[in-house]
């Protein structure tokens, strides 16, 4: 029996969903829910529309629920309602607010006995498993987290809300000094300037004053202050010609040393190069909500992170396959 699937929301993260559950034979699309009306959207598979409103009336078909919604403000308010009914997984990412979000999420998901996954992706999520697994293993020793080459969503949503922006694309981008200095072993302490810069393509209108504009981006607080940052005034066509897509990745390093005196060094490296952000993304979130599904129907509920889920879970391979061609 295929795990029913449903999509909350329908941006780039939603139709990614929908195209890793073509890839995954134990998994079917339920269906797309959205606060749009369900008439104007268009699914790229022919998968069923509903409005959001309509959820509950479906609740008995539904396996788990992927909600695709922004940190922001859709999730913290759509993870706690939607998990007393459904078994979900989110992608919340805002690092400092995930206890907060956890203890909220938490107490619904006990009340529905369901299983609420949160922060899932690639970091929060992969990335926080190999801080972990890396930090058991080499106790003495530093963590380095290196984002990019790669568009970040929120920084260029941040330049385009400045007077005379019609477009933007904000790269972070890690420096190689940096990260050759961890990968010698040398534990630098870096700074946020030494670690990441930022370089930004923006369209801005006719006329508009692009000293200004980049005099706001570059002292921006919370985003670009801190960092040395350039930025590159380019034609619409330049943007769409060049810029179109959503790549990032990244890495994980922890510098560790071993032995009596601490006389052997070791680097543990985990890396990604993403074509499609949202993609992988979503292909992470396919993976958890299967987990979901395992977890609960074994009686669990709750709040639960990547932390929480022995790796088998993730896998449509049986436990014997899996020992038999990657242990």
């Amino acid at each position: 029996m295929k795990i029913k699937i449903a999509i909350a929301g329908y941006g780039n993260l939603g139709r990614g969903v929908e195209c890793a559950i073509k890839q995954n034979p134990d998994t079917e699309l339920y269906g797309v829910f959205t606060r749009r009306a369900p008439e104007t959207v268009k699914t790229l598979t022919g998968a069923a529309v509903y409005h959001i409103d309509d959820i509950l009336n479906h609740k008995e078909n539904i396996d788990a629920l992927i909600i695709c919604g922004g940190s922001a403000t859709d999730l913290p308010t759509q993870t706690p309602y939607h998990e007393e009914h459904f078994n979900v997984v989110d992608s919340f990412d805002t690092h400092a607010k995930i206890p907060e979000h956890f203890s909220n999420v938490d107490k619904t998901a006990k009340k529905g006995k369901k299983i609420a996954m949160i922060s899932v992706g690639w970091d929060p999520g992969m990335f926080s498993l190999n801080r972990l697994y890396a930090e058991a293993i080499l106790p003495n020793g530093n963590d380095y987290t290196f984002w990019g080459k790669g568009v970040s969503q929120g920084h260029s949503d941040a330049i385009r809300r400045i007077d005379g922006v019609i477009d933007a694309r904000q790269y972070t981008i890690p420096v190689e000094a940096a990260i050759e200095s961890v990968r010698k072993g040398e534990n630098p302490t870096l700074s946020t300037r030494q670690k990441h810069t930022r370089e930004c393509f923006v369209v801005a209108e006719e006329g508009a004053d692009l000293k200004r504009i980049e005099t706001e981006i570059k002292t921006m607080p919370n985003y670009f202050a801190d960092y040395d940052t350039t930025v590159h005034f380019i034609t619409m066509e330049e943007m769409k010609q060049n810029h179109s897509g959503i790549p990032h990745g990244g890495m994980v390093l922890r510098s560790g040393k071993t032995g009596l005196n601490n006389e052997n060094t070791h680097i543990i490296e985990y890396s990604l190069r993403l074509d499609s952000n949202p993609e992988f993304t979503s292909s992470v979130l396919l993976a958890y909500a299967r987990a979901a599904y395992r977890m609960n129907k074994e009686g669990l509920s709750g709040c639960k992170t990547v932390f929480d889920v022995a790796p088998c879970y993730l896998s449509p391979a049986s436990n014997e396959d899996l020992r038999k061609r990657l242990l």
